[in-house]
């Protein structure tokens, strides 16, 4: 039971500190730069870089930089395009015009 609790703890204090890269690189890195490098690994399905980016941050963060990456995103290529969001959204995802 406090092996547990240690783990726990450890991965709390890991999360609250931002994370830190395995031994490479000892700056804590910011949600924004591990959902830029966590997206950017995806589209180039680089595994080794997706677990890298993941570590860096908690999975909460990591979700909302992904999430806020998206909306900036689609925000971006709506403005290119002079089209909603909503409609570059559902292009990009491949569903039908609402």
């Amino acid at each position: 039971m406090w092996g547990r609790l240690r783990k726990s703890g450890a991965r709390f204090l890991t999360a609250a500190r931002g994370g830190m890269s395995e031994g490479r690189d000892k700056r804590t890195h910011n949600l924004f730069e591990a959902a830029a490098a966590y997206v950017s690994a995806c589209a180039e399905d680089d595994q080794e870089r997706i677990d890298e980016a993941a570590g860096w941050v908690s999975p909460e963060a990591l979700s909302f930089g992904v999430n806020e990456l998206a909306c900036r995103a689609v925000i971006a290529l709506a403005r290119e395009r002079d089209e909603s969001p909503r409609a570059v959204a559902r292009t990009l995802l491949g569903l039908p015009a609402a």
